[in-house]
């Protein structure tokens, strides 16, 4: 007899599982994306400008606060991107159609709010699906390879832990301390990844870490949690709207940035209530 799922832990694992396969046309995530801006991989506000910087398969959006939206540089696939510091962003992903490269362009830097990007190491060898900066230091999920990667200057990277997971989030307080989102919920590492304990409810997709008590996680279904305690209990803290997710930060306590198959939505307060940003029939 096949094994029933229920409704929810079968959309988990669909949504797990389409992006663990990583970003190609043909995979689940993009059989279900809208035609304008494709699928979402990533949300930053640049402090030096204000804007909100948007990073999909077809390239990196620009959004101003009056909803005016442009495409910024070329329209490659950008994965795992994160606002490092003013007009820096980091970045992975895949060449555009027709340019130049290997099909994994491994750690990418912009320095210039994304019109260009370089390969700054793992060309060829790495596909980072999740990048964070805290600490002074990166920490990327490779999903070529399963495992957690962590560098301080962005060329020389050590090999942490192998896991299968989507996102991964670092203490702002510990630069030990690193969760990642897995089929099992959420896995805990208290020794900078070199190793994680089996993960444990609930299950989330993506995770965002901003400070002591600006903890979130959104789950399959579009449902937002709030954890005070670093991921030992949750609350739940609202709903995203626009159906399965595909990104979400944390700013602060109370101000996020989500990306849902509808678009991107902001709240300012905790998740209570949300406002469209960007259309995902839009770019």
């Amino acid at each position: 007899m096949a094994l029933q799922l229920p409704p929810l832990a079968a959309a988990t694992a669909l949504l797990l599982a389409a992006a663990l396969t990583g970003c190609s046309d043909d995979s689940p995530e993009h059989a279900h994306s809208t035609a304008g801006i494709g699928h979402i991989h990533g949300l930053g506000i640049n402090p030096a400008d204000g804007k909100l910087y948007v990073a999909t398969h077809r390239g990196i959006i620009a959004v101003d606060e009056d909803g005016a939206s442009r495409s910024v540089g070329d329209t490659a696939d950008y994965m795992g991107f994160t606002v490092a510091k003013a007009n820096t962003f980091l970045g992975s992903g895949h060449p555009a159609p027709g340019a130049d490269g290997p099909s994994n362009r491994g750690l990418l830097e912009s320095t210039d709010a994304g019109k260009t990007w370089k390969t700054r190491s793992l060309g060829g060898e790495a596909d980072f699906h999740a990048l964070e900066y805290a600490h002074g230091t990166i920490y990327g999920y490779d999903s070529t390879n399963g495992m957690l990667r962590v560098s301080k200057d962005g060329t020389t990277w050590d090999e942490r832990a192998d896991l299968a997971a989507v996102d991964i989030a670092v203490s702002p307080q510990d630069p030990d301390v690193v969760l990642a989102t897995t089929e099992d919920g959420i896995a805990k590492s208290a020794d900078g990844g070199e190793t994680f304990a089996k993960g444990a409810a609930p299950v989330m997709v993506y995770l965002s870490w901003a400070g002591d008590n600006a903890l979130y996680g959104i789950d399959a279904a579009g449902a937002l949690s709030h954890s005070s305690d670093g991921g030992a209990t949750w609350k739940k803290a609202g709903s995203v709207p626009g159906g399965p997710p595909q990104a979400l930060t944390a700013l602060d306590d109370n101000h996020l940035l989500a990306a849902t198959q509808g678009g991107v939505y902001e709240s300012r307060d905790g998740g209570k209530s949300f406002t469209e940003r960007l259309s995902a029939s839009e770019g």
